[in-house]
């Protein structure tokens, strides 16, 4: 089986509405959660949590690869990689502008993990 695969599109990741209710509240689906891992596995790396705080925080809300490389003891092709992977877990969009690439954090994305991450109590029956 193809890590690649067809893609799941049983959650849309570019919702304003949360998904599904948070852990606390009931069990992620087993589709649901194929299709979120992805977004969570990419931000488990420390540099690539580090990248998205950069990006997520920018002023004007995007990221030059050229001011977030030298903030890492890392080399340029490493970076890429790891801008690579946020791109492919849908955290990220790119655009290229001449020799630069500038990233934007997906804010609908990052709303829908944070809503299923939510520890809200939960309401008495």
């Amino acid at each position: 089986m193809s890590k690649q695969g067809r893609p799941l599109a049983l959650v849309d990741l570019t919702a304003d509405t949360p998904c599904c209710p948070p852990l606390a509240q009931r069990r992620v689906p087993a589709e649901t959660a194929a299709v979120l891992a992805p977004a969570f596995k990419a931000l488990g790396d420390p540099v690539r949590l580090q990248l998205m705080s950069m990006i997520a925080s920018a002023e004007g809300g995007e990221a030059c690869v050229c001011d977030l490389t030298p903030a890492f003891d890392l080399t340029g092709p490493t970076i890429s990689h790891h801008l690579k992977t946020l791109r492919e877990a849908g955290l990220v969009d790119a655009e290229r502008r001449g020799t630069w690439v500038y990233y934007r954090a997906r804010p609908a994305i990052l709303r829908q993990l944070a809503a299923l991450l939510s520890v809200e109590p939960i309401p008495a029956a």
